[in-house]
């Protein structure tokens, strides 16, 4: 169980926003808020004139080697537990889900050839300038997941929800801290922190933890 503040009630399934109960107490800063809005727009726009060429370079190889869509569309859940849609180009195969939903793990043999490099270099990523435009996400704050994974997560650790009162973001503090490689619950213990301790000065360090995990692939799967 991670250690935050929240009163027991009924299980979550099936709701589309964030239940009361498991809201924790987050300090608001409308300068930071502000700021980092316009940080992430331009960040996002920067970004997407310069990757466009490498997006569409892999949209073809990944097109190439599997002979299916380049890029997919997952529902995620956001701020307050509304859903939306994550982009990403494609990395696993097409019948990745044929046995039904599961996370991603280590040496994942669903993972094509052309994904497990786009995964361990995060290419597969870079379509989610479009949520970071569309303020879906943010740069920086809890990496969102899938609906049914985040209602199975908070019935075995209670309170896993409570990462849903910000932005998600594209990275995070979980996410330069061990990734994939950590369990839900060490993951909500992360996110949670940042979310009670988020500053330009933290996220800056994020920012630049994220370049090392780019550049090592660490936490990749």
């Amino acid at each position: 169980m991670i250690s935050v503040e929240h009163l027991d009630a009924n299980e979550p399934k099936k709701k589309n926003h964030m239940p009361e109960k498991y809201i924790i107490n987050v300090k608001r800063n409308p300068l930071y808020d502000f700021f980092s809005r316009w940080v992430d727009i331009l960040f996002a726009l920067v970004l997407g004139i310069f990757s466009g060429p490498v997006i569409l370079l892999f949209a073809l190889l990944v097109r190439i080697e599997d002979n299916g869509p380049s890029f997919y569309k997952q529902e995620r859940l956001g701020k307050d537990g509304e859903k939306f849609w994550i982009y990403k180009l494609r990395s696993m195969r097409m019948d990745a889900e044929k046995y039904g939903m599961q996370w991603a793990e280590r040496d994942d043999p669903r993972v094509t050839k052309v994904g497990k490099f786009i995964r361990l270099t995060r290419i597969d990523e870079l379509p989610q300038v479009l949520n970071l435009l569309n303020g879906d996400m943010k740069l920086i704050g809890p990496r969102p997941e899938r609906p049914e994974l985040t209602y199975q997560f908070e019935e075995e650790t209670p309170g896993f929800m409570n990462r849903l009162v910000v932005k998600p973001g594209v990275t995070g503090w979980a996410q330069v801290n061990g990734g994939y490689e950590i369990t839900p619950a060490e993951k909500a213990e992360l996110d949670i922190y940042y979310i009670k301790h988020r500053t330009f000065l933290m996220d800056i360090k994020i920012i630049l933890k994220t370049i090392k995990v780019v550049l090592t692939g660490e936490g990749a799967r």
